[in-house]
This record gives structure tokens, sequence and C-alpha cells, in this order.
């Protein structure tokens, strides 16, 4: 029996889960920590996706591959999901149906490698809990706070997105021409180098404005 456990733990392997909200994100940071705990390169899964759904390609792939007792680092709860129900789904998934332990780096109080007795287990799933919540919570603070700041903005002034093309001086003769049925929208558009959807949105515009 000594020799069969000491088997299986021979044929486990380290693993490492590294996702960035966009490709326009470095992974340095996350790497390196992934490095430092000796982690084979070879062995980690890089998702350059956002948060917004599981549909993550590396995830998954990373995922199936995983057998018990095999050990998985992540670098932050929040690298797990999007929010609070989300990370805790995945970690059950991880830790109760694959049967991994996992290690989160930046929180050393979630080591499944210790306190497997029922209060190590116990103070471990409180932790997750908690530190999920405050992920969720922080996440949507940060989006509260983009919203309010777009707003206060917008109230000052400030337009977003790209700028709007000027007009040519002879647009309201060519409006006139067009609805006179002299000349064509698409004709106009090309005139003005524009769409034929921006020449409706540009009518809609000057037809809708207080005089």
């Amino acid at each position: 029996m000594a020799n069969r456990k000491k088997e299986v733990k021979q044929m486990s392997k380290v693993y490492g889960y590294v996702r960035v909200s966009s490709t326009d994100q470095n992974e340095g940071r996350q790497m390196i920590a992934m490095t430092n705990r000796y982690v084979p390169k070879v062995n980690i899964y890089v998702d350059k996706q956002s948060g917004k759904d599981f549909n993550r390609p590396m995830y998954r792939k990373l995922v199936r591959r995983l057998k018990p007792n095999d050990l998985l680092y992540i670098k932050s709860i929040d690298r797990l999901g999007r929010n609070y129900e989300e990370i805790i789904t995945q970690w059950r998934i991880l830790t109760k149906e694959k049967k991994v332990d996992i290690v989160v780096i930046d929180m050393p109080l979630l080591d499944t490698r210790t306190g497997k007795d029922l209060m190590g287990t116990f103070i471990a799933d409180l932790v997750l809990q908690l530190l999920s919540f405050i992920s969720e919570n922080e996440r949507k603070t940060i989006k509260q706070r983009q919203r309010e700041g777009i707003e206060a903005a917008k109230q000052r002034g400030v337009r977003f997105g790209r700028p709007e093309k000027p007009l040519p001086e002879n647009f309201e003769q060519l409006y006139i021409r067009w609805l006179a049925k002299e000349i064509s929208a698409t004709e106009i558009a090309q005139q003005c180098n524009f769409t034929t959807a921006t020449f409706y949105n540009k009518i809609k515009k000057m037809t809708s404005a207080p005089s």
C-alpha cells in the first residue's frame, strides 16, 4: 500500500494557470510568480481573455489534463472567475471533482496541501468565500466608479469615441438635391467621404435638432 501511495505521488505534476483580461495586458508578473515556484514552462496555461465567461480554451485544456494529486498554482483567487459564485464553483470542481491541490500564491492560507483535517478544510473554505466575495465587490466598485466618471465627464461636455467627421460646406445643398431626388444617398456619401449610414445619421441629427 505504501509503495502504491509513493507511486501516485511520483506521478503527480505541477501546473500553473495565468489569465490576463485582454491581449493588451502583460502576463509577466504572473509568469515570474510561476517560475519562482518552479512550475515547468510547458505546464503553464495562459489565457489572454476576460473573465466574462469560462469558454477559455487554455483553462478548459488545463482542467481536462489535471489528474488527482496534481498541484495547481494561481497568482490570485480572481484568476479563477469573474464573480463570487464562479470562483467557488471552479474551486469545488478542481478540489472535489478533479481532486487536485491548489496554491493561491498571494494568499498563503489558500494552500490545500496543508490543513487537510476538518478544521483546516473549514478555515480554507471560509477564507475562500471571504476573498471571493471581496474580489467580486472590488470588481463591481471599479465598474461603478468608471460609469460615474464617464457620466461626470459627459456632463462636463467631454465626448467619447471617434470624433465626428465635419460636414462639407455644400452639404446643405446636397441634402436639398437629395430631397428633390436629384441625387442618391450613396452619391452624397461618396462625395462626402463617409458611408451611406453616416449620411442618414447626419440627416437624422439635422432634422431632429431644435431650431
